[in-house]
């Protein structure tokens, strides 16, 4: 299955490093459409064409974090998986992007091709059950639902 991802950093270095990374991980073949903030990201976003986000949290003109909530706050949007991929480690941020937010996980930059491919495993695996039709999008987990998971 082909998914549809869009990569959002504002260094074009990291989009590449992540697009490398999700390659080799060989979950999934990856079409991917790269923004450099927040706000190019919206511009480019819609629901339909979207299977999973990766979005940074510290960017100019729109920070990931309120782009996530723009996004979770459009209807449609439950299915689409979003991934915070960011260099931000503290609690406090990883619980506001897990459990008010709105994002499906949180990996912390710098990460390795095998972190990577655990996290997302389970998350490729539920869009690929709903694509077939087997399984429809769950309610969010939280941050301390994913502690306890790890």
């Amino acid at each position: 299955m082909k998914l549809r991802a869009l990569v959002m950093d504002d260094s074009r270095i990291m989009r590449k490093m992540v697009m490398e990374s999700l390659m080799q991980t060989q979950l999934a073949d990856f079409a991917f459409t790269e923004a450099m903030d927040g706000t190019e990201g919206l511009s480019k976003f819609d629901a339909a064409q979207f299977d999973i986000l990766f979005v940074d949290w510290n960017m100019p003109n729109m920070s990931g974090i309120d782009f996530v909530r723009k996004i979770r706050s459009m209807p449609g949007t439950r299915r689409i998986a979003i991934i915070m991929v960011t260099s931000e480690k503290t609690m406090g941020k990883v619980m506001d992007a897990l459990d008010n937010a709105g994002a499906n996980e949180y990996i912390c930059k710098p990460f390795t091709v095998e972190e990577l491919g655990r996290k997302l495993k389970p998350i490729i695996q539920g869009i690929q059950a709903m694509a077939a039709g087997q399984a429809k999008p769950e309610k969010q987990s939280g941050f301390f639902s994913k502690l306890v998971s790890q």
